[in-house]
């Protein structure tokens, strides 16, 4: 996707009125998503040491910050996601079965192509909750994404009372497909002309099981193999009529178990990996079965605000050329 700068695009709220909005946004979503899904707030490491296995390795192609620390002696990466971190801290912290626990994740992306909706800066809610063995099914996966669809639904209740000029709606309705009927359905067409034709038609959707080559022998998306499983995953999107384009909001999944963990290194050849901290915690069985995922910030307080652009909700770093672009189409990036 590359910049788009809408026809005729004023922004519903002045600078100001953006920054109490987003606090508002944060407020009403974080309290709502910690009751639903009955979710403690803790504390989030913004880098961890990469000998132990917990930095998210996203595709497998992008590169970490990294930087030394002459008091340790050690490297640091700073974090992509807390994926594997969470459920870690589940296990350290003593978490029981039907808790779980919620942060607010900073990470830098360094490699992440620029446009709208993508920033190097990345910020989003962090979750993670225990379940048990008889709970690792898809219908239990796809009840947890329709209770963050609601949550999100009744943020935007709140957004509109406050500011009455917002006009965005949400379909609360979500439309859930797999990756493989999804390239049944448009089979020419890339993953992400495939979402944007069928989230366009349904508005809210849950693309599931991500990871995994298809039929004709290409994942739909890339997806790590030490945390989701392919099977039991999957991304939330809305179609964003703003720029006329499907918008991802969250990535989410029941988490590998030993039996999975040991036959996705396989498949993706990083057997290397065993001998990780985490990874032989987690093939030994000694960490809980979870379900977990991230839900963008910035993304969301732009979804619900109507912005154009995330430079708009968020402060990060833009190529020139864009800033001049932006700038003269009256869209302000922080």
């Amino acid at each position: 996707m590359s910049l788009i700068i809408p026809k005729g695009y004023k922004p519903k709220l002045d600078l100001y009125d953006t920054q109490r909005a987003i606090a508002l946004i944060k407020r009403v979503f974080q309290q709502e998503l910690a009751e639903v899904l009955n979710l403690e707030r803790v504390s989030a490491p913004l880098f961890v040491d990469p000998a132990t296995g917990l930095n998210d390795n996203l595709n497998g192609c992008e590169r970490p910050v990294k930087f030394s620390i002459p008091a340790t002696g050690t490297d640091a990466e700073v974090v992509h996601s807390l994926a594997k971190w969470k459920r870690m801290a589940l296990f350290r912290y003593g978490f029981k079965a039907g808790e779980g626990l919620y942060t607010d994740m900073d990470a830098i992306r360094r490699d992440e192509a620029l446009d709208n909706l993508h920033s190097i800066y990345v910020d989003q809610w962090d979750w993670e909750k225990i379940i048990t063995n008889e709970q690792r099914t898809a219908q239990y996966l796809y009840e947890t994404a329709r209770s963050i669809v609601l949550c999100l639904c009744s943020t935007l209740s709140a957004v509109k009372e406050r500011y009455p000029n917002i006009n965005i709606e949400l379909d609360p309705e979500l439309s859930i497909i797999s990756s493989q009927e999804l390239e049944d359905l448009y089979p020419s067409r890339t993953p992400e002309m495939r979402e944007y034709l069928y989230v366009k038609e349904h508005n809210t959707a849950f693309v599931s099981r991500i990871g995994e080559a298809l039929r004709s022998g290409k994942p739909h998306g890339g997806r790590a193999p030490d945390y989701d499983d392919w099977r039991l995953n999957g991304d939330i999107l809305f179609y964003y009529p703003v720029l006329d384009c499907a918008m991802e909001v969250s990535s989410m999944g029941i988490r590998v178990d030993p039996e999975t963990l040991d036959r996705q290194l396989k498949i993706a050849g990083c057997e290397e990996r065993r001998e990780l901290t985490y990874h032989k915690m987690l093939l030994g069985g000694e960490l809980p079965l979870t379900i977990g995922g991230g839900i963008g910030q910035s993304r969301i307080c732009m979804l619900l605000l109507e912005k154009a652009h995330i430079g708009e909700v968020q402060s990060s770093v833009w190529s020139f050329e864009d800033a001049a672009v932006c700038s003269k189409a009256g869209i302000t990036l922080l």
